[in-house]
């Protein structure tokens, strides 16, 4: 339960940081809240020469909106989230999501940089980002590019991320008044990664579905969008056939792995159990 041996590197900016990493090359990871990385360092399943510490980086934490977006700096830990008025009043499922991450010492410390960033596909923010139409700011050494975080996740923990880029900043859009949000979560135990998972973001209008966003979390390699489980629900009044149907358009995407959580079609169908009480939780809450 000891690492190995490794250079500690703590810059002050992001340029440094980008520099440190191009020049040390695949020997050299950031550390951001460390929560993923340190355990595979103690288990020496990962051992890099180079560990680059972005806690001092200046402008890497805070949360600010900018005209329709909210701009969450990649340093900002899951209590900084849960303590934002600008969370709470404008993406409340954000809130909502970071309360059921592990526990208050994991929340204390864990960032949503690092969260989002290392393609984990158990972890709960990449699968939230997706439903609200995040974009994520990336620094490199030919500067800076923006992704959608649909377009982010390839496999699991593998990205787009470039040699020597880092994950400077998540923006989502405000959503907006009387919206309807849930993230449901089944896990075994407090401080689990869930068994299934699932995120819905929809509108209202004339007491049907106008809008519908689905995302799903551990229950493939990457986290994944359901579009067209969503689509079955715009336009019902979200009865129990609608509902079934979305559940079973949710689960046809869904690859999930067995493991200590369950079989696969357990999963997949707890899955749907998921979509499902999402949805009908997030149209309580709209209007």
């Amino acid at each position: 339960m000891i690492p190995g041996h490794f250079t500690y590197h703590r810059p002050a900016s992001v340029a440094d940081a980008i520099k440190l990493l191009s020049d040390l090359g695949d020997e050299a990871r950031p550390l951001a809240g460390g929560h993923s990385l340190i355990p595979m360092m103690k288990l020496r399943l990962a051992t890099p020469e180079h560990l680059i510490d972005l806690h001092s980086v200046e402008g890497l934490k805070g949360i600010r909106q900018e005209g329709d977006n909210i701009i969450i700096g990649a340093m900002t830990t899951q209590y900084d989230l849960l303590a934002s008025d600008v969370i709470a009043s404008s993406l409340p499922i954000l809130h909502e999501t970071a309360l059921l991450i592990a526990d208050p010492q994991v929340r204390y410390r864990g960032t949503i940089g690092g969260n989002v960033a290392n393609g984990d596909p158990g972890n709960d923010m990449p699968a939230l980002m997706m439903t609200l139409g995040a974009v994520y700011t990336l620094e490199g050494p030919d500067g800076a590019r923006h992704e959608a975080a649909g377009d982010f996740y390839q496999g699991a923990y593998f990205t787009s991320l470039e040699p020597g880029e880092i994950l400077t900043a998540v923006s989502v859009p405000a959503q907006p008044a009387g919206h309807g949000y849930a993230y449901e979560k089944l896990k075994r135990k407090v401080g689990d990664y869930a068994t299934a998972a699932a995120a819905v973001v929809l509108t209202i209008s004339g007491g049907k579905v106008a809008t519908c966003s689905i995302g799903l979390t551990n229950l493939s390699e990457t986290p994944l969008l359901a579009e067209d489980a969503a689509r079955a629900v715009i336009g019902t009044t979200l009865d129990e056939a609608s509902l079934k149907k979305a559940a079973a358009a949710a689960e046809e995407i869904m690859s999930p792995a067995a493991d200590g959580r369950g079989p696969v079609e357990y999963r997949k169908s707890v899955g749907g159990i998921m979509v499902m009480r999402a949805l009908k939780r997030a149209a309580a809450r709209a209007g």
